[in-house]
């Protein structure tokens, strides 16, 4: 009975190791979602207002551009997933990655060759299990993402929509990543960076009573659509990856909260079972010093006789 006693008791130890540390990783990870929350209000207006610039050139002129022409049959596509660098965050990966291959399945339904881009290990690493080509990843920074890091995703992508699909190009730009709506609620999403839905933008807009500007372009719209390309590609990427993150550490808070109240609740368990052995321990004890008092009682009862 001793020596289940001490076992409840190191398992006890162990649990309550275990919640200390996944209530540190609960309070560090809500500390990081106001820095994320921040970022992510401070850089979607700036995107807004760029996708509406965008809109402007392109519905204001007729120059055909990458950036908003469709192309008659496209025949490859790019697609952008952002995962996370390290787990502990619950399903948050595993649901980018689906909504990753329903948009993949679906673009190849369509007859296109999809190229993978990916951002953050866990998304690496489950294609690289898979055998499944990636034209590009980066990893490291899904945690707390800079313009810096943007700017270098944006780069092949943008070289790649620039190219002829003969010469390795894409004639579409999709990117799959986890909007962040509340502290509750994150959403993967998938959305169509280029070209741009003209349409859609202006529907947009018009819902919002908004009125897109008229501008006088110079020297030509073609040159401030080849400016304003990689800046709408950037801020879009950019504030993605801030909606990610934002996400990321959500879903480890609420994750590493779950862990915290399960472990509460072990202990509570190991507990009761610790304090039911020790009772039984006891009460074993208290029944053989009964047993010797009585068998003593008899023994000396006996020599009297």
């Amino acid at each position: 009975m001793g020596a289940q006693l001490r076992v409840y008791k190191r398992r006890i130890k162990s649990v309550t190791a275990t919640k200390k540390i996944t209530k540190a990783m609960e309070m560090i990870a809500a500390s990081r979602i106001v820095k994320a929350q921040r970022q992510v209000a401070a850089s979607t207006p700036y995107a807004t207002e760029l996708t509406r610039a965008v809109t402007a050139v392109a519905t204001g002129s007729n120059t055909q551009h990458a950036l908003t022409t469709e192309v008659e049959t496209p025949v490859r596509a790019a697609i952008l997933l952002i995962t996370s660098d390290r787990g502990l965050a619950g399903g948050y990966s595993s649901n980018a990655l689906k909504a990753a291959e329903e948009l993949t399945q679906r673009l190849q339904g369509e007859g296109k060759e999809v190229d993978a881009y990916i951002v953050g290990r866990k998304g690496v690493s489950y294609y690289n299990f898979r055998e499944r080509k990636v034209t590009e990843s980066w990893t490291g920074f899904t945690d707390n993402p800079t313009y810096a890091d943007a700017k270098a995703v944006a780069a092949p992508l943008i070289a790649a929509i620039e190219k002829d699909t003969a010469e390795g190009g894409v004639d579409e730009l999709h990117i799959v990543f986890t909007e962040f709506i509340s502290m509750l609620t994150q959403t993967p999403v998938q959305s169509r960076l280029l070209p741009l839905k003209l349409e859609k933008a202006v529907e947009e807009s018009e819902k919002k009573g908004e009125i897109l500007p008229l501008f006088d372009f110079e020297p030509s719209a073609e040159d401030v659509l080849d400016a304003l390309l990689p800046r709408y590609v950037e801020s879009r990427i950019y504030n993605a990856l801030l909606q990610a993150a934002a996400s990321k550490h959500a879903a480890t808070r609420r994750a590493m909260k779950s862990a915290t109240d399960n472990a509460g609740e072990l202990i509570k368990s190991l507990s009761r079972l610790a304090n039911a052995a020790r009772q039984a321990e006891i009460t074993q004890e208290i029944s053989e010093i009964v047993g010797g008092a009585s068998a003593l009682a008899d023994a000396t009862a006996g020599s009297d006789k």
